[in-house]
């Protein structure tokens, strides 16, 4: 099994088990929300996120905890607003990854990196 399909495999398996997770403790334990405040939620905390890694880029020491909680406060956004969109995203993440592989493909035949 080639690398991109052993990562679809574990994308299917894992994430729609991880997602399904999120899904039921955000509904067991907090207010129901619409996807906009998800997607707006989602948009803040990558801010955040990018504003450590400016901070970084400008010589400032960051630690890495800090930018450990940030990216987890981006995967919670993001997997409560596919969420509350009805989306899903092991299906999603997968097809994306094989048009990624094909653009590859096709760039690596013309000598070009992707």
């Amino acid at each position: 099994m080639d690398i991109l399909q052993h990562l679809i495999t574990e994308i299917d398996k894992s994430l729609t088990i991880i997602q399904n997770d999120f899904d039921n403790y955000q509904n067991e334990f907090f207010t129901k929300k619409p996807p906009e405040f998800f997607c707006l939620e989602l948009n803040g905390e990558a801010g955040e996120l990018a504003n450590l890694e400016k901070k970084i880029w400008k010589g400032r020491d960051i630690h890495l905890d800090d930018l450990a909680e940030e990216a987890s406060d981006v995967f919670i956004a993001l997997m409560n607003y596919c969420n509350s969109r009805k989306i899903d995203l092991a299906v999603a993440l997968s097809n994306k990854l094989k048009k990624i592989e094909e653009i590859r493909l096709i760039r690596k035949e013309h000598g070009l990196d992707y």
